[in-house]
């Protein structure tokens, strides 16, 4: 499939600034984060226990666990806690996953409903085994949040289900609020970072969910050995799909088997590209060192005028 896609929006000519190239080593100030703990962080902890639930923010080990989790956020990964892929930049553990969940929708369910969430990011592993993709479970899970725990408003993180279209349709039939896809990286950074995903491919999922009237959002990391062009012209792509939230943050090298730190991408330059982003049309862009896909993803929403 051509990368040569031709924009559903009129935009703007901006360029690309050259970052400032700041070289791997010790954590910049800007990265620190405190330990996670307090109230919120026990309650969250013991329903997420409770449920027997696996969530991206541990098995990501995302930075910003602690601060989340003390918020009483977290993002609920489903079809389990192994992987089928083997991207670059991922700390999910890869194999063969074991036997399917099918009591997992209502355990989400429960938890979604003891927590009164008001929003609720759901995500899982990419089932590449299975007939559809997991598809069939996606839809439970977020038709039983839904029964559950009505005014929940439910993101969904989703696979690329290799391009099968149908399985896309039965996720999107479940009518979840806001369909996410992370594209993660620029094109010519696939091989190396996601080898088993493909550029085009996502970019036709982020297009069909948005020709379906969905509120469509995606994320890029930073410091990943991207090049500015190669940057500009990813944003350019994903709005031309017409998607409406971008997320950009540092990448963090999860261990010393993963794809290394090209730089750390300093404060200013997560500032230049979000005026970029909302110069080329996105409704909200948030743009940091530890912006992560469902970081602050209920106030991304809402200032989406959701």
């Amino acid at each position: 499939m051509s990368l040569n896609f031709q924009p559903a929006v009129s935009l703007p000519v901006v360029s690309a600034a050259p970052p400032d190239h700041t070289q791997p080593g010790r954590k910049p100030p800007w990265l620190k984060v405190k330990l996670p703990g307090g109230h919120g962080y026990t309650r969250l902890r013991a329903i997420v226990d409770e449920n027997r639930l696996h969530t991206v923010c541990e098995s990501a080990r995302c930075p910003n666990l602690g601060e989340c989790w003390g918020r009483g956020t977290a993002t609920v990964m489903i079809l389990g806690d192994v992987c089928t892929r083997s991207c670059g930049f991922c700390h999910i553990a890869t194999g063969r996953p074991p036997v399917l969940d099918l009591d997992e929708p209502r355990r989400v369910a429960q938890a979604a409903a003891k927590l009164n969430l008001k929003h609720m990011v759901i995500t899982s592993v990419n089932r590449d085994e299975l007939a559809d993709g997991g598809s069939t479970i996606w839809a439970d899970t977020i038709s039983a949040v839904r029964q559950a725990s009505p005014t929940t408003r439910i993101e969904v993180l989703i696979p690329d289900f290799c391009g099968h279209w149908v399985d896309l349709d039965r996720v999107l039939a479940a009518k979840p609020d806001i369909l996410n896809h992370n594209m993660e990286t620029v094109a010519g950074q696939y091989p190396r970072v996601r080898p088993q995903a493909k550029y085009a491919r996502s970019l036709e999922l982020l297009r069909r969910a948005k020709d379906q009237g969905f509120t469509t959002k995606t994320g890029l990391m930073l410091g990943i050995g991207e090049q500015p062009d190669e940057l500009l012209q990813a944003l350019k792509d994903i709005r031309a799909a017409r998607v409406d939230i971008l997320t950009l943050g540092q990448y963090l090298q999860p261990t010393r088997d993963h794809l290394p730190i090209d730089r750390w991408v300093t404060p200013e330059e997560f500032a230049h590209w979000k005026t970029l982003g909302l110069e080329l049309g996105f409704t909200v862009v948030e743009s940091g060192p530890l912006v992560r896909s469902s970081y602050h993803a209920d106030e991304q929403a809402s200032s989406a005028h959701f």
